[in-house]
């Protein structure tokens, strides 16, 4: 599943397509979504957000187009009138007077006004967003030490997006490796330096994800990587997908174990339980 760095990309790509464009024509793929056909096309696309992992185009009349591409949604940009070749399904595409957003795949998309976003079950449960600038390692560090998150797993933690906003499988291991800490701590078992160290990390990684369009090693280390003939996704992690290969830092081979249910890398070496 897309998380917080490739939405907010994705969101950029959108938003340089049609922001501040008319809509001159709108389609909906899903039988439900029809009728908002006619009420959306020729409004304006005032602006378009991110809250972790869903997208959010604010129009001129008000409405909002709500989308989550949760495990195969994909946007494609193209000229207005070219679609792209792929066999993927066409869910909502947003025609202005050059280009189209095109959104293929994705089943969660919705049209909410002000009151239903106030309400949305899934926007109303988020934490703070890991991409907002608004967001500090202070606000991190107080989630970590309450009560309603300190006794939890960090591997199941970091995946909950009621904790922060915008983590998931892939930030949660690389993560957890630079603070080295094995999933099954918990925050309540971390001294004062150990929680303040991951809260920086848990907003640093995605940035660094953003910039650099999905890398978490420093970006040197990783194009050092790639001219001695790595792949950019050989290059790109610290553990992740890395199973049986040997850790960077440590040299023991990166393990693969199951944390509720997801396949979470980790390196025994660096991170011992405690």
């Amino acid at each position: 599943m897309p998380e917080g760095p490739e939405i907010r990309r994705a969101a950029d790509s959108v938003a340089a397509a049609v922001q501040g464009e008319r809509i001159e024509k709108l389609y909906f793929g899903l039988d439900g979504l029809k009728q908002w056909e006619p009420v959306l096309a020729g409004t304006r696309v005032e602006r378009v957000e991110t809250r972790g992992k869903a997208m959010l185009i604010r129009l001129s009349n008000g409405l909002t187009i709500y989308t989550h591409n949760q495990l195969y949604g994909r946007w494609m940009i193209s000229r207005k009138g070219v679609l792209p070749d792929t066999s993927r399904q066409l869910r909502l595409a947003l025609h202005t007077r050059n280009q189209s957003a095109l959104l293929f795949s994705a089943s969660d998309i919705e049209v909410l006004d002000s009151e239903g976003l106030k309400q949305h079950p899934f926007l109303t449960r988020l934490g703070p967003d890991v991409l907002d600038k608004g967001t500090t390692a202070d606000q991190i560090t107080a989630r970590l030490e309450s009560e309603r998150y300190k006794g939890r797993s960090l591997g199941m933690l970091l995946i909950d997006q009621s904790f922060v906003a915008g983590l998931g499988n892939y930030l949660r291991c690389e993560i957890l490796f630079l603070c080295g800490l094995h999933p099954v701590c918990r925050p309540l078992e971390l001294g004062d330096e150990q929680r303040e160290r991951l809260a920086k990390k848990i907003l640093e990684l995605p940035g660094r994800s953003y910039r650099t369009g999905g890398v978490t090693r420093t970006w040197q280390v990783a194009k050092e990587a790639m001219d001695e003939g790595a792949t950019f996704e050989e290059a790109r992690f610290w553990v992740f997908r890395r199973t049986g290969q040997q850790c960077y830092q440590c040299g023991e081979r990166i393990e693969l174990v199951s944390q509720g249910g997801k396949s979470c890398y980790l390196c025994p070496g660096c991170q011992q339980k405690h």
